[in-house]
């Protein structure tokens, strides 16, 4: 049984308080019938925030990332870097910041880069992967402006198979060459409702997790 750390079930418990988190039955884009649904969008009054940025913030520090500034893309990406930004300087770990337009900017100050310059080692804060084109573009834009993606931290890791044997975190590292982390994964999800007791989510999921799982 997965150990879960404390931001892991603060996170899920916000998770499915919010709505982030939903059990059923969902048609996903890749045609496969899911017993689970993850929408981070669905964090939007200002508690939620402060407490899905505290999350992020405890599995950064948990993960020993090391890394010199934040990077959000757009457009979920803004608000929540600005929120994980801050949760990081209230643990002591002051970090700039900055994140993307999906237009740039053809007036005043010009660009598609709002905040701090783009430089040093860069983590990319995102919420879940499924094609990987947004972390791609992020990942395109930093080293364009000379910096370097040294790692991204997302709020799921579905551990689902893609369109081969490995999941769409585990492409995404390996043909990037960084380092991908998650609050919580599937794997986390199934031990969080095996604890729970509940039986009959607990049941689906690891059935999900068994057949499409890597």
């Amino acid at each position: 049984m997965t150990d879960m750390l404390d931001y892991q079930t603060r996170f899920l418990e916000l998770a499915e308080h919010c709505g982030v988190l939903r059990f059923g039955d969902f048609t996903l884009k890749s045609g496969r019938q899911s017993p689970y649904f993850f929408n981070l969008g669905n964090i939007s009054s200002g508690a939620s925030m402060r407490a899905l940025a505290a999350a992020y913030a405890d599995a950064i520090i948990s993960a020993e990332i090391e890394f010199d500034m934040l990077f959000g893309p757009a457009y979920k990406g803004i608000p929540l870097v600005t929120a994980v930004a801050l949760a990081l300087a209230e643990r002591g770990h002051d970090y700039p910041f900055a994140f993307n337009r999906k237009e740039a900017k053809d007036h005043g100050e010009g660009g598609n880069i709002v905040g701090a310059p783009l430089n040093g080692r860069v983590l990319i804060l995102d919420d879940v992967l499924t094609a990987g084109t947004a972390a791609r573009e992020a990942i395109s834009l930093i080293r364009a402006a000379g910096a370097q993606p040294v790692a991204a931290m997302l709020a799921f890791d579905r551990q689902e198979k893609g369109q081969g044997e490995c999941s769409a975190t585990q492409e995404l590292a390996e043909e990037q060459s960084l380092s991908v982390h998650a609050l919580v994964g599937l794997s986390d999800l199934e031990a969080w409702l095996r604890t729970s007791g509940d039986a009959s989510r607990h049941a689906q999921i690891a059935a999900y997790r068994s057949r499409f799982g890597v």
